[in-house]
């Protein structure tokens, strides 16, 4: 069945208006008709399953039949700080950290960041990238959606951080393993693609983020998060 996000209030037995773009993809291009059901989720968690009750030319309505109270979060919050990049490289690594669970998504610039966003492009990207979330959680099952955060410089998001494990990806000499058992916060800092410079790694260090290398290898800077928040959920298993 068909999942979409609806950023409307929802309850059992109330007849709603579907949401401009939910209205064009379910039954434009879908080809809904009614009678025909789907799930909705308007990220306060759990999902609803809906009926398509009437198809007009420029709007439709459902009635919410029942609500189901899963919850496929994972037992952590996450926020990663990911310096941005340019391209589909951080469409892809937002898309697939929201598939791997993450919380909330901090956007950062830093000295090797090679993005800058500017006056009115600032709030476009932004819903864009936050639109890649919503549809990765459509497709993944996940029904709580990562908020994706204006950005802020390396520096003032170090001073602002209060995870209880904050984690940078950063070259170590000896392994450094994870706790046990993962808290119930995480913050997780991912470079540009060049890295962060010895500089930064020194302020993340001292607002108490632990250097976290994993394999020998140099991951790509949309590669990192996506490996990063496996082995979180792998390890929390």
């Amino acid at each position: 069945m068909s999942r979409f996000y609806a950023d409307i209030p929802l309850s059992i037995d109330i007849i709603i208006e579907l949401p401009e773009m939910v209205f064009h993809h379910w039954t434009r291009v879908l080809r809904a008709n009614v009678g025909d059901q789907a799930t909705f989720f308007n990220g306060f968690g759990g999902e609803y399953d809906v009926e398509l009750i009437q198809i007009n030319k420029k709007d439709a309505k459902a009635r919410v039949l029942s609500f189901n109270p899963i919850d496929r979060s994972e037992p952590y919050f996450v926020t990663l700080g990911q310096v941005m990049s340019k391209g589909d490289r951080m469409d892809y690594a937002i898309q697939k950290a929201t598939e791997m669970g993450v919380g909330t998504i901090q956007l950062l610039t830093s000295e090797r960041c090679e993005m800058r966003l500017k006056y009115d492009r600032d709030q476009k990207k932004i819903d864009h990238w936050q639109q890649v979330a919503i549809a990765a959680c459509e497709q993944c099952g996940l029904n709580r959606v990562p908020k994706i955060l204006a950005p802020l410089s390396l520096e003032e998001w170090l001073t602002q951080t209060s995870s209880e494990l904050k984690l940078v990806l950063a070259p170590i000499d000896a392994p450094n393993p994870l706790p046990n058992a993962l808290p119930s916060t995480i913050s997780l800092l991912i470079g540009a693609e060049g890295g962060l410079s010895d500089t930064e790694i020194e302020q993340a260090e001292l607002a108490g983020f632990v250097k976290w290398q994993i394999g020998n290898r140099v991951l790509r800077t949309e590669t990192a998060p996506v490996v990063a928040l496996a082995q979180l959920m792998t390890h929390s298993i």
